[in-house]
């Protein structure tokens, strides 16, 4: 059968290569996507110089069976035979991601040798030296991961742009984050966010549970999504086996995580937030072209549906008439606009107010008026996603109605692997379609970066967790070496778990990413927001309200999770048989209930049982902030710093350790301080230094100016795409 170009397909499909054993329907239908592009999208490809049929005789994506693109186990039966498609096959690309890494790398070692790693405040909080603009670039970059760009275009393709509302949300969050939360967590003197509980709280139980849950949340979701996305470009782009692309990624950002610290994470997050942004940017230029502007973008969108619809009923494969506004029905919206407004502000107050990760960026400021100045960076940061994700992800539905949009769940599995729909897929084909070689290396890299970034943030919270709230428990006397030493090693433990758990994460890729990961947040943060609101603003909760509202809002969540997980979420063409009174309720909703239940159960609890006296919560509630008396603890320290005792004067009488301890022992910044011993009233000064909230009048009114200039930002993109 002659086709345009010169190529020739046999009737007998066993004629063709082993590479392309496709059925004769499959490959005739991905023939007719490449050949049926927009006319923009040909004048494209025609400027390169690629026919149709040079496109399918070389190899190129747009010319293969699109299962290449996100089915793991073709993908990875490919690479085993080596007979799959490596995009970055030339000079420029590969040129691009290897300057990349040398120059992270870089960054990497020479925040090693410029901070002081060899203590537990130099390792965690990187010293608390940390100027606005690198915690304001790292709070963006330990956020924005890959799977970021992967599910919010995902989402945005199959929905429209209300999905930038979660990104819009942070803008109003991180003003709550640097006014109100971190002055208490700094005047509180605390590392970890379960360390805080413990001191406002008194007991254990709710510093492991918390310091637990953080720890599972961070591998089910924030890791396992991360490693995901990020394995789809890189099997797009290199061709390699997802172990072995995961396992080296994971490998170059625990070296800097495990040797660096905090500083050198924060360091790397700024190089990489820079390069986020200028490709992606890139990335817009080009979409926005092949569409012809933002009025055509309008207009194409509302046209962009696949050709084969299987008979399926239009509102499952055409786009929503509400696609181009953020705040939906609240009854029959696919992101209800209460939800988006309350609900979500609940999750995000979780994240950004009280998880490890953003709040450690923020304890490694000089001072009040560094932390709060980075939240604004931060803020204007987050105005991005929508114009360097959102948008791009609806273009890619424009440029590839068929490929994105699909509906048939048989077409869906030929494409993608997953028959429940392929738009997680558009921002990766956007990269690889789109970008001319040299850029397409330098999106490929902005994914690492999101990946790394994330990672190395996840790697060195999760260690800071386990090392300060679990291990201190099992080891009290241990010293300042052992916990550092502790922590490194747990970072290679959390990296076998997450490579243990692609399997569980490659098989549960059906639906929307982005979905995925707010709806298990939905299900298993309120409570711990409501705890933590509740413990900063009323002083009145005691313990016992706040472990019986922790652990009952946990059971409420885990039950619909499960239940959720049990009966599938199902798609518009297969959907669930879920109960509606157990599945029919929207994640968003689902939150606002269970952060009400949680409250009344802590609320009611600690009204019955005894309070807390006065004396304990000293600089650890709203209300008793600047009471400068000497809080009495209600418990002690797990771990003191016994970095001077006896014990380490001893270990200096010791023989003079090798060249190759030495070595070793500088790399991983566990090199012997021998300082002076501080007396008592030098540690109370540092202390003091350390907990100081004041600020120098000229720079708090900037700020404060700043954060009202940002909040109306925030209603007016609000109210523009309302």
């Amino acid at each position: 059968m002659p086709l345009p170009g010169g190529l020739y397909l046999h009737n007998n499909p066993q004629s063709f290569p082993p590479s392309l054993s496709l059925s004769l329907s499959s490959l005739s239908l991905s023939l007719s996507l490449s050949l049926s592009l927009s006319k923009c999208h040909c004048r494209c490809f025609s400027q390169r110089g690629a026919t149709p049929a040079a496109l399918v005789s070389s190899g190129h994506p747009l010319g293969k069976m699109s299962s290449d693109y996100f089915g793991f186990s073709y993908v990875r039966s490919n690479a085993l035979k080596n007979t799959s498609t490596v995009v970055l096959n030339n000079a420029a690309d590969i040129s691009v991601i290897v300057i990349y890494f040398l120059v992270v790398l870089g960054v990497g070692v020479w925040a090693m040798v410029r901070t002081n790693r060899s203590t537990v405040g130099g390792f965690f909080l990187a010293g608390r030296s940390m100027v606005w603009w690198p915690i304001g670039a790292s709070l963006f970059a330990s956020n924005i991961g890959s799977g970021h760009f992967v599910g919010i275009a995902g989402t945005a393709a199959a929905g429209g742009l209300a999905i930038g509302g979660f990104e819009w949300n942070a803008l109003v969050v991180v003003v709550i984050l640097g006014w109100l939360f971190v002055p208490i967590y700094i005047k509180a003197g605390i590392v970890t966010m379960p360390e805080y509980l413990k001191k406002r709280f008194g007991g254990q139980r709710i510093r492991i549970y918390l310091s637990v849950l953080s720890l599972f949340l961070y591998v089910f979701t924030k890791i396992s999504a991360d490693m995901f996305s990020g394995a789809i470009f890189i099997n797009q782009a290199l061709g390699l086996n997802i172990y072995l692309a995961v396992i080296m990624l994971l490998m170059i950002t625990a070296l800097y995580t495990v040797t660096g610290g905090l500083a050198a994470v924060i360091y790397t997050d700024t190089l990489q937030t820079i390069i986020m942004v200028v490709g992606s940017f890139i990335l817009m230029g080009f979409a926005f072209n092949e569409v012809g502007g933002y009025s055509e973008f309008q207009r194409l969108y509302m046209l962009a549906t696949p050709a084969i619809t299987g008979g399926n009923k239009k509102e499952c494969y055409e786009p929503r008439s509400d696609s181009f506004h953020i705040f939906r029905d609240a009854i029959t919206g696919d992101l209800p606009w209460p939800g988006l407004v309350f609900g979500l502000t609940i999750q995000a107050t979780w994240y950004w107010c009280t998880d490890q990760v953003i709040v450690q960026r923020c304890l490694s400021a000089k001072n009040l008026s560094h932390v709060k100045a980075g939240c604004i960076l931060c803020g204007y940061l987050k105005l991005l996603p929508m114009f360097l994700m959102v948008f791009p992800g609806m273009i890619s539905r424009i440029l590839y109605p068929d490929v994105v949009a699909c509906v048939d769940p048989e077409e869906c599995q030929n494409y993608c692997g997953a028959s429940v729909g392929c738009t997680n897929i558009a921002y990766p084909k956007l990269v690889v379609d789109l970008m001319p070689d040299g850029l397409r290396g330098l999106m490929l890299s902005v994914m690492l970066a999101s990946l790394m970034s994330s990672l190395t943030s996840i790697f060195n919270s999760a260690s800071t967790l386990f090392t300060m709230d679990i291990y201190t428990k099992i080891r009290s006397k241990a010293s300042e070496k052992e916990l550092m030493i502790a922590g490194r090693v747990f970072i290679l433990g959390l990296i076998g778990v997450s490579i243990a758990w692609i399997p569980v994460v490659q098989s549960a890729q059906s639906g929307q990413l982005f979905d995925y990961i707010q709806s298990i947040t939905s299900y298993l943060t309120p409570p711990i927001a409501a705890v933590f609101m509740l413990a900063i603003f009323c002083k009145r909760v005691n313990e016992s309200g706040a472990f019986w509202g922790l652990v009952i809002g946990l059971g409420i969540g885990l039950s619909r999770m499960i239940a959720e997980f049990a009966y599938g979420t199902g798609s518009c063409v297969s959907p669930s048989n879920c109960p509606t009174i157990i599945c029919g309720v929207h994640y968003l909703y689902f939150s606002i209930i269970l952060f009400v239940i949680s409250c009344i159960i802590i609320l009611t609890v600690s009204l019955i049982t005894k309070p807390i006296d006065d004396k304990h919560l000293y600089r650890l509630c709203w209300s008793l902030r600047n009471i400068t008396d000497e809080r009495v603890d209600l418990e002690k320290d797990d771990w003191v710093d016994t970095n001077n005792s006896d014990d380490m004067e001893i270990e200096e009488q010791g023989e003079e350790p090798g060249c190759c301890k030495k070595a070793v022992m500088g790399f991983c910044g566990l090199e012997q301080q021998k300082g002076p011993k501080l007396s008592e009233e030098e540690q109370a000064e540092l202390q003091k230094q350390l907990t100081d909230t004041s600020e120098v009048p000229l720079w708090r009114n900037i700020v404060n100016a700043n954060a009202i200039i940002l909040l109306c930002v925030a209603v007016f993109c609000h109210g523009f795409f309302a």
